[in-house]
């Protein structure tokens, strides 16, 4: 079985699998990935600005001699920026093969769940602006609603090349 099909809707499946997702922050909204992608989750370190890079790049972290490249979450989305606090965080996750960081307001928990209770996104949300095929589908959290994201299809296959030559 292959690690995105844990979050993909398979109305075929007899079985009910049960999901681990960490959800985090983003302007307000409670966002999840699968907890096998996340490698470790580390406070705001010193990032190195690159130039010529895409706008949504913030730059480089040396991470225990790896050189990781760093994506601001509210820029990819077209969000507006805010100050970075005490409770940003940056998700250090497996893309495609390759270790990216990803900053988020703040990671709040790791969430079980079934696969039964994920509802497919509603096809009006996935007729914006830029390619959204990476929301994979949507959980009832309580009172608020969770979106939930493959991040290996968040970035064209160019855009996962280029953050290798970083």
């Amino acid at each position: 079985m292959s690690a995105n099909a844990l979050v993909k809707i398979d109305e075929s499946t007899k079985h009910d699998e049960l999901i681990q997702l960490v959800s985090f922050m983003l302007a307000d909204e409670e966002y999840g990935v699968e907890v096998l992608r996340v490698r470790e989750i580390i406070r705001m370190p010193t990032i190195t600005k690159m130039p010529n890079v895409p706008q949504h790049v913030e730059g480089i972290i040396n991470l225990r001699g790896k050189v990781i490249p760093i994506i601001s979450m509210r820029r990819r989305f077209g969000l507006m920026e805010c100050e970075y606090n005490n409770q940003t965080r940056i998700i250090i996750m497996d893309v495609a093969g390759s270790l990216t960081g990803f900053i988020v307001d703040g990671v709040s928990e790791v969430i079980r769940i079934h696969s039964s209770e994920i509802q497919p996104p509603p096809s009006a949300a996935l007729s914006g602006g830029f390619d959204q095929e990476f929301i994979t589908g949507v959980f009832n959290h309580g009172e608020r609603l969770l979106i939930i994201m493959d991040v290996d299809r968040m970035f064209s296959e160019d855009e996962r090349d280029s953050f290798g030559e970083l």
